[in-house]
């Protein structure tokens, strides 16, 4: 059984006659009749009553008729997106610390969906912290993530895309309040709210404290950006965290970090040597060319 003998079948039992369909078809009556009977043969049963001027469906054919219908459907659609997806169209997942989905995804996502007005492409956005999305990407749960480097993933290719200053947030009422910069050493004396080890900022942080030959008192390990700066704004600890639109709304003093100096980097992710889709290739070249840092 082939798809041309499905495809004849629907189109004979659309016409009922077999000159007409086989002119519909463009191939000779006795081609059209040898594939019929082929497709019966198989099947082991009459698909069609053939009649002095018509090709009448049979029970069977009937019945057959739906089947092969939705299966040339389902088929057709799969073709139609294979196709779709070969002019750069579908679905992209993305994901990303949750700190770059307030401005820096929203942009690229809008600007590349921009560029492209005349293709059907979606995205799913996923956030989380960067060895759950890194792990992700891993798995194939995500296309593309943007996140913090971690030397240790050598199977992953990073580009640098977007920057961030850390700082030093305390609490409105703490003694280093009244400073506008601090030396890090100036906060080892303070419990500090520290990033935890699955926390992409954890080993950026301690090469901060390594540079200074110091170690912080860590009062508690916390994933999140966001819970970092709550918690400091409830009086639990000092931290040093990247900057965000955030920390403004909370009730903590921030405070720039004079030495030594840092920066938070973030980078896209991507597997090396996987096969990438049009479209998700295109989005990756698109933030390679307009987001390089």
């Amino acid at each position: 059984m082939n798809l041309y003998h499905l495809r004849y079948f629907m189109v004979l039992a659309e016409m009922q006659h077999f000159r007409k369909a086989s002119e519909k078809l463009c191939i000779t009556q006795p081609s059209l009749s040898h594939a019929i009977s082929q497709l019966e043969s198989e099947l082991g049963v009459s698909l069609f009553d053939r009649q002095s001027r018509s090709s009448i469906l049979t029970k069977e054919g009937r019945q057959f008729f739906d089947y092969v219908q939705k299966s040339l459907s389902i088929l057709d659609d799969g073709v139609s997106v294979m196709q779709r997806a070969a002019k750069g169209e579908g679905v992209i997942k993305l994901g990303f610390l949750r700190t770059l989905g307030t401005s820096f995804i929203p942009e690229v996502v809008s600007t590349f969906l921009k560029s492209k007005p005349d293709k059907a492409i979606h995205f799913e956005f996923h956030s989380g912290v960067t060895t759950y999305l890194l792990e992700g990407l891993k798995q194939d749960k995500y296309d593309v993530v943007f996140c913090t480097k971690m030397d240790q993933e050598t199977e992953i290719e990073y580009l640098p895309v977007e920057k961030q200053d850390l700082v030093l947030i305390v609490p409105r009422n703490h003694p280093l309040a009244n400073q506008h910069s601090v030396d890090l050493s100036e906060t080892l004396p303070y419990p500090q709210v520290y990033f935890s080890k699955s926390s992409g900022l954890r080993s950026i942080i301690d090469k901060l404290f390594e540079k200074i030959d110091g170690k912080p008192i860590i009062a508690h390990e916390i994933e999140e950006d966001e819970v970092v700066a709550g918690l400091v704004s409830k009086g639990f600890g000092i931290a040093v965290v990247p900057y965000m639109e955030q920390l403004l709304r909370l009730n903590v003093k921030i405070i720039q970090i004079s030495s030594p100096a840092w920066e938070r980097n973030f980078h896209m992710a991507t597997l090396k040597n996987k096969y990438q889709s049009p479209v998700v290739q295109d989005f990756c070249d698109f933030v390679s060319k307009n987001y390089p840092e």
